[in-house]
């Protein structure tokens, strides 16, 4: 009897052993509207990338060979089938690049170009998921099944199978300038996210972006409001979008986004070291 309690026993930590999670695999979750999206051109140099970046395929794609729920070489596209370079990518490069060889890090990237912060709050999103009349909006929610929300902690849930989460990256304010209400909005947000993933504040930082600051762009006076976060959240740190240029009045170009990106990624690396 003795014998059998002890193999039983063994069995019982290989399974475990198996379905551990690694702890050298950190990952970051995604969210917010067009430029967390990514929209700057994918050039050649942005195809190289280090096997130690993944991204978990948030959609199924086949043009792109991805299945979602599946972690792959983060070449972007990192977020729809459809989108292009985002602040996601040079953050996930400028990570492991400056992290041991043993470590790995992971993204996973909702978001929704045009989309109010609202879309993403657990009880009222439905208020905001036909934002915009037009189907290009109505077909990107309807991708993540109506609740991005949900549809993000359905994966941070599978991701935590593998590694563990370290962060949270947010792009978003856009359509939401002049609303002096946003900070309050972000907080509850990640509040759910915190609560339904069983984590920490002190250990899971929200990094949230400036949006576009240049003359002629559409929404810099939000940048103010942006600023005020961690006057709410105290564990979120504002990402400067200084020097950043833009393709057009709201997005940023290729360079902008790689810069931003490592902007996330140098501040994400001085946060693990405090």
């Amino acid at each position: 009897m003795r014998t059998r309690t002890i193999i039983a026993a063994a069995l019982m930590l290989l399974t475990m052993n198996n379905f551990a999670q690694d702890s050298n695999f950190y990952i970051y979750l995604c969210f917010g509207q067009s430029n967390m999206e990514g929209q700057g051109i994918i050039e050649a140099q942005d195809r190289d990338v280090d096997s130690r970046f993944k991204v978990l395929q948030a959609l199924n794609c086949p043009e792109l060979n991805r299945e979602k729920g599946k972690w792959y070489t983060a070449t972007p596209p990192l977020c729809q089938c459809g989108s292009q370079l985002s602040p996601a990518d040079y953050f996930g490069r400028t990570m492991i690049e400056n992290l041991p060889d043993s470590i790995t890090v992971g993204v996973i990237n909702v978001a929704i170009g045009g989309c109010d912060i609202r879309l993403f709050d657990k009880d009222i999103y439905q208020d905001h998921d036909s934002t915009y009349a037009e189907s290009w909006f109505t077909e990107k929610v309807e991708a993540y099944e109506w609740n991005p929300y949900q549809y993000l902690m359905d994966l941070a849930r599978l991701a935590q199978k593998d590694g563990v989460i370290k962060g949270i990256l947010l792009h978003q304010g856009e359509t939401n300038t002049g609303q002096e209400q946003w900070p309050e909005y972000v907080k509850k947000i990640y509040h759910n996210m915190l609560e339904e993933l069983s984590l920490n504040a002190e250990s899971v930082p929200l990094l949230a972006g400036e949006v576009l600051d240049e003359e002629g762009s559409c929404c810099a006076s939000m940048n103010e409001i942006i600023n005020t976060l961690p006057d709410v959240v105290p564990t979120a740190h504002i990402i400067s979008s200084e020097g950043c240029k833009g393709m057009d009045n709201a997005h940023f170009d290729s360079e902008g986004y790689r810069i931003l990106g490592r902007r996330y990624a140098e501040k994400m690396l001085s946060l693990m070291k405090e």
